[in-house]
């Protein structure tokens, strides 16, 4: 893991090249703390902060190829640079480090711009080719890494964060109105879009090609695809028994490759199914020893300590949790929203930033984590909420059908499907949309947008005029509708909570607050590639959730975590701000009346009797406490773009 920047093109900045990179590496010091690499040339600059994961001795970066016309700095792994190596020096190539590194400038020396087809990695890329002057940006399939880019004074500039750029261009320091609806609205910006003013990020699966003449071309080379619903038919298929046991396969190359590392290698340990089905991997089926982390919480309602310690029991391994209150949520989230960059309408970023910082104090700084699982199993409540409701909306006066939901979110102190009559109300919205990819994430979206009723009357107005729906399906690919429903729904959610906020405030920035290099088994892009391609009763079978991989895990777990219904990972949120009654002092700065109208961002009042709710212990709705962290999110990250 690493922190890239750099430019190509004429800054029209008085200082030299080199000083503004460095100005804008030192930023990302967090992402490599192992020193500093740089190449200045004519018309690009490539600056590089390392993390030594790989090769610590000859791997810094940036690395050329052997005629030193190509040049790279990367961010992330790539997991198959050993047998990528060994077919490149076949093929002649002679390399002068064991980096992973290098394979990019050879492979782009053989395959040009295809070279990112050959990669199994989490990466984000900037190759310069001095030959031909253009300058290559790729991200990796997932979205795991991220890069932005932006032009300006003379240039394109490229970071692995938004606070790199704005270090060059202080006019960057913005935030964009329609991209904090988005967040509001998503969860997270879709990208392109950020809420940072004339700031992009690079979609996952893409590449961008910045030619010598300025021409830009973004190339999309890898997507979640998913075949026709006719395709998927059960019958077309060997049996569920040899999926799960071609999927154990899957797993443990997925899980071999991604503990390819120079440094002790750790995991993450939820107590649920992903995380335990990767430690019992490697435990089962490597000599790898690792040492797992995990995070509890002094409320029941959030706390899982009790199913990791029976995995650890398990399994043997040894063990570090870190047990947090509320209050340490809450004094930590503004160094969080320093991170993320991006309003949140969660704290749960705020634990595993605080466990990163404990994996970092253990001696680590590589961890696998079971993240993604859900996304490519279909694990979430929300996918089963949307198979009841579809079943629901062919007799849409049936009493028994809508009854179904209350199987869901049991492990909700204020479960949505506790009142009947709420549920059915608030589940039945959407209905119109059945036929519509974004169906399943209507009750969703809605519950989060209702935070934009907090914003100030220009906003609203300005928010008012756009359809989050056409937005989201002007993203989708053409075929989509040929998919089945399932395929859909996990479509969508890749692209919008996966890759924008799981990945990224929950992800990669959090981790990288402790300079952590997270890695995600289940997002090796061949493993997604086989899931997609399966029926979508292997995935759900009734209302069980990810039944293959719960049948593939099965016999290296113990019944009850093989078995156990899906909690998701949640934190304390509005309450964290709050302790013994008062609020946190920053927080009541930062809503002070006068300062809140000085923001220009939300309504003073609106947000005055939110604020009061939160104060008196009241707000325990979804929406409320989601509205409330964006609100305290929003006005930090706004206070720090202003430098405050």
């Amino acid at each position: 893991m690493c922190g890239i920047a750099g430019f190509v093109g004429n800054p029209q900045r008085a200082e030299p090249a080199r000083a503004t990179l460095e100005t804008m590496i030192h930023t990302l010091h967090h992402r490599g703390p192992d020193g500093y690499g740089f190449h200045v040339g004519d018309g690009v600059g490539l600056a590089h902060a390392r993390l030594s994961i790989i090769d610590l001795t000859t791997g810094d970066q940036p690395i050329h190829n052997p005629s030193r016309t190509v040049w790279t700095v990367f961010n992330g792994e790539i997991f198959n640079y050993v047998e990528l190596r060994a077919d490149l020096e076949a093929r002649g190539h002679r390399f002068y480090t064991q980096s992973d590194t290098e394979v990019i400038v050879h492979l782009y020396d053989r395959y040009g711009d295809a070279f990112v087809d050959h990669l199994n990695g989490q990466f984000a890329i900037a190759l310069w080719d001095q030959a031909r002057r253009r300058l290559v940006l790729a991200r990796d399939r997932a979205g795991i890494r991220p890069l932005y880019y932006t032009q300006a004074r003379g240039a394109i500039w490229f970071a692995s964060e938004v606070k790199a750029l704005r270090a060059a261009l202080p006019e960057r320091a913005r935030l964009d109105p329609a991209g904090l609806v988005q967040a509001f609205s998503f969860w997270a910006p879709l990208d392109p879009d950020t809420v940072h003013a004339g700031v992009a990020s690079l979609p996952p699966g893409h590449r961008l090609a910045i030619e010598d003449d300025g021409r830009q071309t973004l190339t999309q080379y890898w997507d979640w695809t998913f075949p026709d619903a006719a395709d998927t038919a059960p019958s077309r298929f060997a049996g569920v028994d040899a999926a799960a046991a071609e999927l154990r396969e899957r797993l443990v190359d997925a899980v071999r490759l991604q503990l390819r590392a120079d440094v002790p290698v750790g995991a993450y340990l939820s107590g649920g199914l992903d995380s335990s089905g990767i430690v019992a991997l490697i435990r089962s089926f490597t000599s790898t020893p690792v040492r797992t982390f995990s995070v509890a919480f002094e409320e029941p309602e959030f706390d899982e300590s009790a199913h990791q310690l029976a995995m650890v029991r398990h399994l043997g391994t040894e063990h570090t949790m870190l047990k947090i209150d509320r209050r340490r949520i809450g004094e930590a989230f503004p160094r969080l929203i320093t991170h993320t960059e991006t309003p949140v309408l969660r704290t749960a970023a705020v634990p595993l930033m605080l466990l990163a910082g404990a994996v970092r104090a253990a001696g680590y700084t590589v961890v696998l984590t079971g993240e993604g699982a859900d996304e490519v199993f279909a694990g979430y409540d929300l996918f089963k909420e949307a198979k009841v409701r579809r079943f629901w909306a062919r007799q849409p006066e049936s009493r028994w059908r809508p009854a179904l939901l209350g199987r869901l979110y049991g492990y909700l102190e204020h479960s949505p499907v506790g009142n009947p009559a709420f549920a059915a109300a608030f589940f039945s919205q959407g209905r119109e949309y059945l036929g519509r990819p974004v169906f399943a994430h209507l009750p969703r979206w809605t519950t989060s947008r209702r935070a934009l009723t907090f914003l100030s009357p220009d906003l609203r107005a300005a928010a008012a005029e756009r359809d989050p729906l056409a937005l989201v399906e002007s993203r989708l690919p053409a075929g989509i509708g040929r998919w089945s429903p399932l395929a859909q729904d996990q479509y969508v959610e890749a692209k919008t909570l996966l890759a924008g906020y799981l990945l990224s405030s929950q992800g990669d920035r959090v981790a990288m607050a402790a300079s952590i290099e997270g890695r995600f088994p289940y997002l090796d892009h061949t493993l997604i590639e086989f899931a997609n391609r399966l029926p979508p009763s292997y995935k759900i079978r009734g209302l069980t959730e990810k039944y293959l991989l719960r049948k593939a895990l099965a016999d290296l777990l113990p019944a009850d975590i093989a078995q156990r219904t899906k909690q998701p990972y949640r934190a304390p949120d509005s309450a964290s701000f709050v302790v013994d009654g008062r609020p946190l002092d920053y927080v009541e700065a930062l809503l002070d009346e006068a300062s809140l109208r000085a923001s220009g961002l939300f309504d003073a009042d609106a947000v005055g009797r939110l604020y009061a709710k939160v104060r008196a212990g009241r707000a325990t709705g979804f929406a409320d406490n989601q509205a409330f962290v964006g609100i305290v999110s929003t006005l930090l990250l706004e206070r720090e773009l202003r430098g405050g």
